[in-house]
């Protein structure tokens, strides 16, 4: 019913960054676990930069429009769906920060972690202020 409202776009916006902010979470503490593991590489989720471009390529429109006559051709007008993007999970294999070949920072995890946090109670006071706000106009 709302899924067409900008209401609607921006709780199931706030909803999958949360549950993103969830998972980033996991593997901050599998990080964190394995900091002594030798070689041990950390991984990171990657997702806010592919939602991005999701949401920025249904707000442009290309220059020249190309027509495509197979299927295997790279389309150049083709916006992205935004809800069809899905968090990557990357192991960074190229650094080492031990003797161990283990990668592992635990100050920057914990860093990680903290600002993960902040990040979901953010979002979470943005949740609760579209609901209000809702509630205001049925009152």
């Amino acid at each position: 019913m709302l899924e067409n409202t900008s209401f609607g776009r921006t709780v199931e916006l706030l909803q999958r960054s949360m549950d993103v902010s969830s998972l980033r979470y996991g593997v901050i503490a599998n990080n964190i676990a394995n900091a002594d593991v030798p070689n041990f590489k950390r991984s990171e989720i990657n997702f806010e930069a592919s939602l991005k471009r999701a949401l920025d390529s249904q707000n442009t429109q290309p220059r020249t429009l190309v027509a495509a006559t197979d299927p295997r051709h790279i389309s150049s007008g083709k916006t992205a769906d935004w809800r069809a993007v899905q968090p990557r999970r990357v192991l960074d294999y190229l650094s080492t920060t031990k003797n161990n070949g283990n990668n592992v920072d635990p100050e920057q995890e914990f860093m990680d972690a903290m600002k993960n946090q902040l990040r979901y109670t953010m979002m979470t006071q943005a949740a609760a202020f579209e609901f209000n706000q809702v509630n205001l106009v049925l009152r």
